[in-house]
C-alpha cells in the first residue's frame, strides 16, 4: 500500500488520515508514547484515546496513528507503555506550529493528569 490510497484502508482500521493527498517525499514524524498512572484504568485509556482523537483538527497533522502496545514474544519489543501516537507533518516548522496550536494545548491540559511518563521520538528524514 503506498500514498494516500494505501493509507485510506488504513484509516478504516483506527488511523486518521488528516488529509486526502499523498504524503509529501519527506516528512517529519513526532512519535509519543504515553504510560499512564494506572495502566488498568480502561476509562483513564479511553479518555486519552479521545483526547488523540482531537489531535487530529490541527491542520499541520497529514496523517496520524492512536497506538496500544501489540502482543509480542519478541525481547526487543518495548510495551511498556499504554498508547502511542503517531503524526506525519511537512516539516520541522509544522511540528512547531502543531506544539502551540489551541487544540494540542488543551489536549495537555485535559489528558495530562492521567500519565506517569511521556517519551517522545520526533525524526526527520535522513538524506539520500
Amino acid at each position: 500500500m503506498g500514498g494516500a490510497a494505501g493509507l485510506a484502508g488504513v484509516a478504516a482500521a483506527g488511523t486518521a488520515l488528516a488529509q486526502s493527498p499523498p504524503l509529501p517525499g519527506r516528512v517529519f514524524v513526532h512519535h509519543v508514547y504515553f504510560w499512564l498512572k494506572d495502566p488498568g484504568d480502561r476509562q483513564a485509556r479511553e479518555a486519552l484515546i479521545a483526547g488523540l482523537r482531537k489531535l487530529t483538527a490541527v491542520p499541520e497533522v497529514l496523517w496520524s496513528h492512536i497506538g496500544v502496545p501489540a502482543e509480542s514474544e519478541r525481547g526487543v519489543v518495548d510495551d511498556s507503555y499504554s498508547v502511542s501516537w503517531l503524526v506525519f507533518l511537512a516539516d520541522k516548522a509544522a511540528e512547531d506550529r502543531y506544539q502551540v496550536h489551541p487544540i494540542h494545548l488543551k489536549f495537555v491540559e485535559d489528558c495530562s493528569p492521567l500519565w506517569e511518563r511521556v517519551v517522545v521520538y520526533d525524526t526527520e528524514q535522513a538524506a539520500g
